[in-house]
């Protein structure tokens, strides 16, 4: 039973949440364009906001990035440069403690803006207060992480991680074995990643995707009008 739900959650899970992801942020960019960006508070405790947004964008993408190349990486590349597993888990455990932390201070200042100034609640949606939630909750995971993997310095751990990783991406039977003996923490922690990715599509983390240079070949034209205009019209 325990080898069925391992397999269920981190051989089948993947794909659903990669699925979703994909088609679900194709669907919303072309039938909701214009609901393809993070939803501006920015008049309202603006300091606050200024601090936590910073803290919490940097750590989130130096970890995204760090993930993406950590994970993916082909372990024969690690080793044909010489770069050994314990080298890289030591590194991971400092960059990405120190990113972690940077994001989820940022992360509770966000929330506690978020929920503690009457305005900004009034203007946040149940989707903006679940996904940054559920953010804070991934981040002290992956915090909660550091002193388990500062137990397997020798990167045997980090190993299973990244077999799984390209196990799913280079679709091969199996790769769900990989972690199934790793401590409930770690599997935690891939599980509400991969519910993220799964939730994406459906949040505001779709401006994620954006780029200014979109905006050249976007068709339509978005009116604004006054509040003046429109009391005269």
């Amino acid at each position: 039973m325990d080898a069925f739900i391992n397999h269920l959650l981190y051989g089948v899970y993947p794909y659903i949440a990669l699925a979703v992801l994909a088609i679900g942020s194709i669907i919303r960019f072309d039938r909701e364009p214009y609901s393809w960006r993070s939803g501006s508070s920015q008049l309202l405790r603006r300091k606050q906001l200024i601090w936590g947004s910073v803290l919490f964008h940097v750590g989130v993408l130096f970890i995204f990035f760090g993930h993406l190349v950590g994970l993916l990486t082909p372990i024969a590349l690690f080793d044909a440069l010489g770069i050994s597993h314990g080298a890289k888990q030591l590194l991971a455990i400092i960059a990405g403690g120190i990113a972690g932390v940077m994001a989820i201070v940022g992360a509770t200042l966000l929330i506690h803006r978020r929920f503690f100034d009457p305005r900004v609640r009034a203007a946040s949606t149940f989707s903006d207060n679940m996904i940054i939630l559920i953010l804070w909750v991934q981040l002290a995971l992956g915090l909660a992480t550091i002193p388990l993997s500062a137990g397997h310095l020798d990167g045997s751990e980090m190993v299973k991680f990244m077999s799984w990783a390209q196990g799913i991406f280079t679709f091969r039977s199996g790769a769900a074995d990989h972690i199934s003996e790793v401590h409930i923490i770690f599997k935690l922690h891939l599980f509400l990643g991969l519910t993220i990715l799964l939730l994406f599509p459906f949040t505001r983390l779709v401006h994620m995707l954006s780029a200014p240079v979109r905006y050249l070949w976007r068709g339509g034209y978005q009116i604004v009008r006054s509040r003046r205009s429109l009391s005269h019209g």
